[in-house]
């Protein structure tokens, strides 16, 4: 597995996993494709900037055409503060490989690593078993049932934390 930044040229494989109903079932629905492209470019525009990790991933290292999905790690405002929150999406040929595991894992290690990001949130839909226990797997902690806001749907979600620098469980 590699990840490597997001580029203009992921625009194909944002349209595949954000405007699918099936990849977008515990999210509200598929997104509007017309939206993707400029998505594509703000997230490029951040990755560069470093201000958001916003990775491709990719199966197959010898393959770099080949995209599984994404996994991201960004910080956003909330009425208490600063959080900062992470995210992954693995498209159907690719999911139950343990490829959003991994990668989520690889952000973990790196921001424990370059003390970055402090402790980092993810709010699964509460009926996505496999993003649920990808956190249960890794070390986050469980904090609450709660309603999120994601692309203007208000949607139910399981809310999990860890702090990398001393919550990751090893492999």
């Amino acid at each position: 597995m590699l990840l490597r930044d997001v580029t203009p040229d992921d625009a194909d494989a944002y349209i595949r996993m954000r405007c699918d109903p099936v990849m977008m079932a515990d999210l509200g629905g598929p997104l509007p494709r017309e939206r993707q492209p400029d998505i594509v470019r703000r997230d490029v525009r951040e990755a560069a900037a470093g201000t958001s990790w916003i990775k491709m991933i990719l199966p197959d290292a010898a393959s770099p055409g080949v995209v599984a999905g994404t996994v991201n790690l960004w910080s956003h405002d909330t009425d208490e503060g600063p959080l900062s929150e992470i995210g992954w999406m693995i498209l159907p040929p690719f999911q139950g490989r343990g490829l959003a595991k991994r990668a989520a894992r690889a952000l973990l290690e790196r921001a424990r690593d370059e003390d970055r990001w402090g402790v980092v949130h993810a709010f699964p839909a509460v009926g996505n078993g496999a993003s649920n226990g990808i956190c249960r797997s890794l070390g986050f902690r469980l904090v609450a049932q709660q309603d999120v806001t994601f692309a203007g749907r208000v949607l139910r979600s399981n809310h999990w934390a860890i702090d990398p620098r001393t919550d990751l469980r090893p492999e």
